[in-house]
């Protein structure tokens, strides 16, 4: 492992209330909850002051509001908020060799080298002092030599502070943190190394590690090593896509096929629009429907290489029309391209319309003129909601998170 690197996790504190907080000072100090507003929804996030009374993230909001009744709720807006990341992401972009974004308020920064022209830890506080200057967000961050304490560090160093881990310090630092503080340690996880008697970092630097490995396979050995600060992943700028797929989630279950064949349309014809954007293709679509009583399935196709609606939308549509039971109530409805390659439609001269090529070029430039909706199928029209960001800009996605459970 190379001990010399210098690595920043920088995080936005609170970043959704902090950002509605700078457009309205009334709700500074009071509890606030972001996220779902029906009874169906979820919290995307929750401030300092509600956390108090045991709220937290992903936590179904009428639960959120019994537990702190006088809690504001918000729905919140996503696009103010894409904004308010640029402009920290601009601010970052100015001052740092190499950053990642990993999503829409949280930043890797590598900063090895540059102790010979200035310090690392003078120039991560003085970015970290200039963004709160420039936006008004509190930020916090952890600096060390990997990203996995960086990130841990940072935890521990907010609300709005910073915290620097000297190399050689990363196993006493994590020692007596709670394994729950690990990187992809999720419940699932954690009840696995509960049972097992491990709830600090230390007992697991305690183990040999070809046990965590045979108690929890190629998840154990990770843990294991991240345990004892070892991560050589690198700080990556720009990552390729692998797929792309949207879900909705109703605020009632529904048994509607017109609306159930309209949003499935919507969907495909909007991740169909953001290949040919990007200009890419994929070879695998996936449809995924979730009932009433959360039984989910999920079926895949593989197909020729196509970006194009009339390749796509039916392949979809036989999916949908396999795994829908319309005895069901549905609750979730998702779709999936995945399998993606760089390219343009190659045109199949025995099963190609050319005034579908044409049309789909022309609908192509007036989504690019107008918007993402200027031009829908009439048949997925009352799909609002359908996603209208770019995938391919490197960019992580700007929706709120946990709108619905």
């Amino acid at each position: 492992m190379n001990n010399n690197r210098s690595i920043v996790h920088m995080d936005l504190d609170t970043f959704f209330v902090s950002c509605e907080r700078l457009l309205d000072s009334r709700l500074n100090g009071k509890p606030v909850l972001i996220g779902g507003t029906s009874d169906r929804g979820v919290v995307a996030a929750c401030s300092y002051e509600a956390r108090k009374f045991g709220v937290h993230s992903a936590m179904p909001m009428r639960l959120a509001k019994q537990l702190c009744p006088e809690a504001i709720v918000l729905r919140g807006n996503s696009g103010v908020y894409t904004k308010f990341s640029e402009t920290v992401t601009d601010v970052i972009k100015e001052q740092v060799p190499l950053y990642e974004k990993t999503s829409i308020d949280e930043f890797y920064i590598d900063l090895t080298g540059m102790d010979q022209f200035f310090g690392c830890h003078k120039l991560a506080s003085e970015l970290r002092q200039r963004i709160i200057r420039e936006t008004g967000l509190p930020i916090s961050f952890g600096l060390s030599m990997n990203k996995t304490v960086s990130k841990i560090a940072t935890g521990e160093a907010k609300p709005n502070n910073e915290i620097r881990i000297l190399s050689g310090n990363e196993k006493p630092f994590l020692a007596p943190l709670s394994v729950r503080k690990i990187p992809m340690v999720g419940n699932v996880t954690y009840k696995a190394l509960c049972d097992l008697g491990v709830k600090r970092i230390q007992t697991v630097q305690e183990m040999p590690m070809a046990l965590m490995q045979k108690v929890l396979g190629k998840n154990g050995l990770s843990i294991w090593q991240k345990a004892n600060g070892i991560d050589n992943s690198p700080v990556v700028q720009y990552h390729e896509r692998k797929s792309i797929s949207t879900e909705r989630t109703f605020n009632i279950d529904t048994t509607d096929v017109a609306k159930l064949k309209g949003i499935v349309i919507a969907m495909a014809e909007n991740l169909a629009y953001q290949l040919r954007r990007g200009h890419k293709l994929t070879a695998c679509v996936t449809f995924k429907i979730r009932y009433s009583d959360f039984q989910t399935y999920t079926q895949q196709q593989r197909i020729p290489y196509s970006a194009m609606d009339h390749s796509l939308i039916p392949v979809v549509l036989d999916l949908y029309n396999k795994l829908y039971n319309r005895r069901l109530l549905v609750r979730l409805v998702g779709v999936k391209f995945s399998h993606l390659v760089e390219g343009g439609h190659q045109v199949n001269l025995f099963e190609d319309d050319e005034k579908l090529l044409h049309l789909s070029q022309a609908i192509d430039k007036m989504r690019e003129r107008y918007g993402d909706r200027a031009v829908v199928n009439a048949a997925g029209m009352e799909a609002k909601s359908i996603s209208r960001w770019n995938p391919f800009t490197g960019e992580p996605p700007p929706l709120l998170a946990n709108r619905r459970q």
